[in-house]
């Protein structure tokens, strides 16, 4: 699976943002999927992640209930929408995703991920 991540940009603070992740080279049909972020000099980190049916998500503490991570997987897709950004949100953003075998977890380690998209930045400004 090849993954492609786009939608970032610069917003001010409490704008919106809505990321998206288009998969090709296989279907995402039984994928889990996640998004991670990393900002300068800090580790990589799980923001959210979703399904392969997209029944479930979980959400890292500090992004409950601002973000939300969805799928279309008839048109091998992914987004992230993102409301009431802050300038601790800024950072290069990645989606994964991993095959399942039909298990319906969300998965929240980047080992677990074994498909990456190339990142997208997002900026936010104070």
């Amino acid at each position: 699976v090849q993954l492609q991540a786009s939608g970032g940009g610069l917003v001010q603070t409490g704008g919106s943002l809505r990321l998206s992740c288009a998969a090709s080279g296989r279907t995402l049909y039984m994928y889990a999927m996640g998004w991670f972020r990393q900002a300068p000099g800090k580790e990589r980190e799980f923001v959210a992640g979703i399904s392969w049916s997209g029944d479930n998500t979980y959400y890292t503490d500090s992004v409950k209930g601002r973000f939300t991570i969805s799928r279309d997987n008839a048109n091998e897709m992914g987004y992230l929408q993102m409301n009431g950004l802050k300038p601790e949100d800024t950072a290069v953003y990645y989606c994964a995703a991993r095959y399942t075998h039909g298990d319906g977890y969300v998965y929240t380690a980047g080992r677990d991920y074994k498909f990456w998209g190339q990142g997208t930045q997002v900026t936010v400004s104070s």
